[in-house]
């Protein structure tokens, strides 16, 4: 949660005027480096819907940065979860080097606009054939590259803080949640 790229994604959210509310998965919580069970996630996003409808209710955009939007999407997928939009930073399809093992048969079942931000080398998604597959079995979904960029968004010979790349993703990420 306090990630330098997650808190400048969330600082420059909110100077554009969009709400943001961040949180933790149990695992982190615990001091685990691994995550635990997908039902725990889910649970946890569960939570975030539940505290957002009595504090801020109305429509949410769900935006996960890898595991945090994988988990996000398979909870809508179960419907434990019901946001307006769905928007996954660095959507890790498959372990990398195991495109034998996709991470995407929930993916068509989510009806409401997904948008995936993705490094055009991140080798989560690579290959990327597999992935362009993955994106058009959804109902609505569309991709948004950044050019050169691995899974953390970090392009090479182009040395950029954390904070600033995330700040750098708002815009996308806000004219989504926004519905543009």
């Amino acid at each position: 949660m306090e990630h330098p790229f997650l808190v400048g994604l969330a600082d420059a959210l909110t100077a554009d005027g969009v709400a943001v509310l961040r949180f933790v998965f149990p695992y982190v919580e615990a001091g685990r480096r691994m995550p635990g069970p997908a039902a725990h996630a889910v649970a946890t996003w569960r939570g975030v819907e539940a505290w957002l409808a009595a504090h801020a209710p109305g429509d949410y955009t769900a935006v996960g940065k890898s595991y945090g939007g994988r988990m996000a999407s398979v909870a809508a997928a179960e419907g434990a979860i019901a946001p307006a939009r769905l928007v996954y930073l660095g959507y890790p399809l498959h372990p990398p080097g195991r495109p034998d093992k996709p991470r995407s048969a929930h993916l068509p079942a989510i009806s409401v606009p997904q948008l995936f931000v993705e490094g055009a080398n991140d080798p989560f998604i690579d290959p990327r054939g597999q992935f362009d597959e993955v994106v058009a079995s959804c109902q609505d979904a569309r991709v948004r590259w950044v050019d050169g960029g691995n899974h953390s968004f970090e392009v090479k010979g182009a040395r950029r803080p954390a904070e600033q790349i995330g700040a750098g993703l708002a815009g996308v990420v806000g004219a989504f949640a926004g519905g543009r």
